[in-house]
C-alpha cells in the first residue's frame, strides 16, 4: 500500500506539504501541487479511508426499524445482531438509534416510519413486514436520499440499498423436498401460515409458492395434495378449532410445513393429540421449537439466520456510507437445515 511518505520521498517535499495537497489545505505553490498530484497519479495512491475516519469527528447516525421481540421472540435475534455490529462500528461513528414497532399492529408501524422520517437519519435499516404500508416511505426516503436496507423481507420492487436475508421462494422449495423424502404418495401437506396476514406478507407468498412449485416441476402433483390453511392467532380459542377442521377434511394428512417461526404452536397439539405420525417443518431456532425439535415433534427447522441478517444489514450500511463501498443489491444468507443431531453447532451461530 502506498503511504503519504512514500509520496513525499519521491517528490522530495515534506509529508506536511503532501497532506496539504492531498487534503487542499493550507498554501502550497502551484508548481509544487502539480509535480505532488503527478506522483500520486503515478504511484496509484489510495487513501486509507479507515484511518481517516478514525481521525473524524463524525456520528453516523442509523434508525433501526424493528418488530418488538417482547411480542414475537423471533426479532431478538436481529435486534442482538444490529447492537453487535452498532458496538463494532462505533470507533467509526455508528450510532444506530432503535425504533420498536408492534409486529401486529400497522398503526403502530406507520407512526414509527413516521418518526423514522422526522429524524432525517443517514441511513435505515427495517424489517417491511406490512408490504402496503411501507412503500410510500421507501418513495419518501427515496426523495430525501436516505439510503435503507431491508431485511427479513425481501420487496424487489423497492430500490432499497441492500436485502439481506433468505430466498424466500428457495426456502419453500427445500421444505416441500425435505417433506416429500420423508411422507410416501399419496398423502395430504399442508402449508401453514400462523397468526400472520398472508395477504400483507410479500414473503410468506413466496415460500407457499416455492413450496407448491415443487411438487409441480418434479412431478410429484398428483401423488400429494398440497392445502393451505391461514390460521388465528394461537391466543385465539378458534386456532385449536381450526386444526380439528383441517384433520377433519384432510384424514390424509402427513405433513405440515409452517411459513413462520410458530412451528412450536402447532407441535403443541401434534404432541398432545397423538399426531407425532405428521411430520413437521419450520423456521428458526427459537426457545419453543428446539424444545419440540428435541422431542422429534418437529422434524426439521430452517435456520434463517436472523441475528445475521441484523448484523449484515448494519454492515452494509456503514460500508456504503462510511468507506465509500458498492453495496451488493441482495445478500442471500445460507439455507441450514437443522436437526436435533446437528442443533449443537448452530446454538451460538
Amino acid at each position: 500500500m502506498v503511504r503519504i511518505k512514500d509520496i513525499a520521498e519521491k517528490a522530495q517535499v515534506s509529508r506536511g506539504t503532501v497532506d496539504r495537497v492531498l487534503h487542499k489545505r493550507g498554501r502550497v505553490a502551484e508548481d509544487v501541487r502539480k509535480h505532488v498530484l503527478q506522483i500520486v497519479e503515478e504511484m496509484n495512491y489510495e487513501p486509507n479511508l479507515i484511518a481517516r475516519t478514525l481521525k473524524s469527528n463524525r456520528t453516523y447516525t442509523l434508525v433501526a426499524l424493528i418488530p418488538d421481540p417482547q411480542v414475537d421472540r423471533y426479532w431478538q435475534a436481529p435486534k442482538s445482531g444490529i447492537e453487535k455490529a452498532e458496538a463494532e462500528l462505533s470507533q467509526y461513528g455508528v450510532v444506530v438509534e432503535q425504533l420498536i414497532f408492534d409486529p401486529y399492529s400497522v398503526d403502530s408501524f406507520l407512526a414509527k416510519a413516521a418518526e423514522v422520517s422526522s429524524l432525517h437519519p443517514d441511513g435505515i435499516i427495517l424489517a417491511p413486514i406490512f408490504h402496503k404500508e411501507v412503500l410510500s416511505f421507501f418513495k419518501e426516503w427515496q426523495d430525501q436520499q436516505i439510503p435503507y436496507v431491508l431485511f427479513n423481507t425481501q420487496i424487489p420492487e423497492a430500490p432499497s440499498l441492500s436485502y439481506i436475508g433468505q430466498d424466500s421462494y428457495r426456502s419453500g422449495l427445500l421444505a416441500a423436498k425435505l417433506l416429500h423424502y420423508g411422507i410416501a404418495q399419496p398423502a395430504t401437506v399442508l402449508v401453514a401460515h400462523v397468526g400472520e396476514d398472508i395477504s400483507n406478507s410479500a414473503h410468506l407468498i413466496e415460500k407457499e409458492k416455492g413450496f407448491r412449485d415443487y411438487f409441480v416441476h418434479n412431478n410429484a402433483a398428483d401423488g400429494y395434495e398440497v392445502i393451505q390453511q391461514t390460521f388465528d392467532d394461537p391466543k385465539n380459542a378458534s386456532f385449536v378449532h381450526q386444526i380439528f377442521e383441517v384433520k377433519e377434511k384432510s384424514p390424509n394428512l402427513k405433513g405440515i410445513f409452517v411459513t413462520n417461526s410458530k412451528a412450536f404452536e402447532l407441535a403443541f397439539y401434534l404432541e398432545k393429540f397423538g399426531w407425532e405420525h405428521v411430520r413437521l417443518i419450520g423456521y428458526d431456532l427459537l426457545p419453543q421449537n428446539l424444545d419440540y425439535l428435541g422431542k422429534g415433534i418437529i422434524n426439521f427447522l430452517i435456520n434463517q439466520n436472523p441475528f445475521g441478517q441484523g448484523y449484515w444489514g448494519i454492515q452494509q450500511l456503514s460500508d456504503f456510507l462510511i468507506f465509500k463501498k458498492d453495496a451488493s443489491p441482495i445478500k442471500y444468507l445460507p439455507l441450514d437445515i437443522i436437526t436435533k443431531e446437528n442443533l449443537e453447532f448452530y446454538l451460538d451461530v
